[in-house]
């Protein structure tokens, strides 16, 4: 269980430092583009808190006051996560184009450059550490922290690209990342609202995911067909309902070990927290 927190903490220490270099030279040295970055890695720092805290909630069992589970939880604190760093871009992107209409000029030095390297090449490892632990482990968080450290990586690229420009003698560079990162960091918290608003509100689950579903408890001995299937989300994870039919001269006992075999079946696809299995007979009960 430990090699599985250890890259969301390496996420949180690493992004941590990262925003910290990205927004004290930014402010330093007035540049719109590095404090965009930063705040980026701020926003992975939310990201990888958030992981860790799913990790943690959805582990704990049900209790009286939540029956079906805590995970709903995690995609409500990503929501409005996602909601205060509309906020932030909103002042990055306002000052951007302020810098663009006004002509503010920064004079870019090494030490900017620095950092935005130093961001790059940092990101870049974290992204491959993520990524190894979570396709070894199986865990959609770690691939899904990931990526994040590989847009923030981009980002950075993009922010390096500014820099360089106004060094070598256009004065729009900083102010033009800035608002290319800030325009990026728009993308993802629409992403993540629009994610997690699904997860909140009990949306269904795509269709190849009804379809496993479905073949997968066609697949289980004496399941002679499957009707009123649904699934929804309650938080990031899947409570599904389907009816089976089976044979009339199973026992009691019979139809009860198949529906428990469908239901087990089922609850090992990753996204699925918990099955409901109706069992009707067929050509009896519907």
């Amino acid at each position: 269980m430990e090699e599985l927190y250890r890259p969301i903490w390496a996420s949180v220490v690493g992004n941590v430092l990262l925003a910290l270099f990205k927004l004290m030279v930014g402010v330093l040295y007035s540049s719109i583009a590095l404090i965009s970055d930063g705040v980026h890695s701020l926003s992975d720092v939310i990201t990888s808190v958030m992981g860790y805290f799913g990790m943690k909630v959805s582990s704990k069992p049900p209790d009286k006051s939540h029956p079906f589970g805590h995970s709903r939880f995690e995609p409500l604190v990503a929501f409005l996560m996602a909601e205060a760093l509309l906020l932030v871009v909103y002042e990055i992107g306002r000052d951007s184009i302020f810098r663009l209409l006004h002509g503010n000029v920064i004079e870019v030095n090494s030490i900017m450059l620095a950092v935005t390297v130093l961001s790059i090449l940092a990101k870049e490892l974290m992204f491959r550490y993520s990524l190894h632990v979570g396709r070894k482990l199986h865990s959609q968080i770690l691939i899904a922290d990931a990526y994040h450290h590989r847009s923030d990586s981009l980002s950075s690229v993009a922010v390096l690209a500014g820099l360089g420009l106004q060094k070598f003698g256009f004065k729009y560079g900083d102010a033009l990342a800035g608002l290319l990162v800030s325009l990026f960091l728009v993308k993802v918290a629409f992403e993540i609202l629009l994610e997690n608003l699904g997860y909140l509100t009990g949306q269904a689950p795509p269709f190849e995911v009804c379809e496993e579903i479905r073949e997968r408890a066609m697949g289980v001995p004496n399941v002679l067909g499957v009707h009123d299937l649904r699934a929804h989300y309650v938080g990031n994870r899947l409570h599904v309902e389907l009816h089976i039919e089976v044979p009339p001269y199973l026992s009691l006992k019979e139809a009860h070990d198949v529906s428990e075999e469908v239901k087990e079946r089922i609850e090992e696809i990753p996204e699925v927290e918990r099955a409901f299995v109706h069992v009707d007979i067929k050509g009896v009960t519907e």
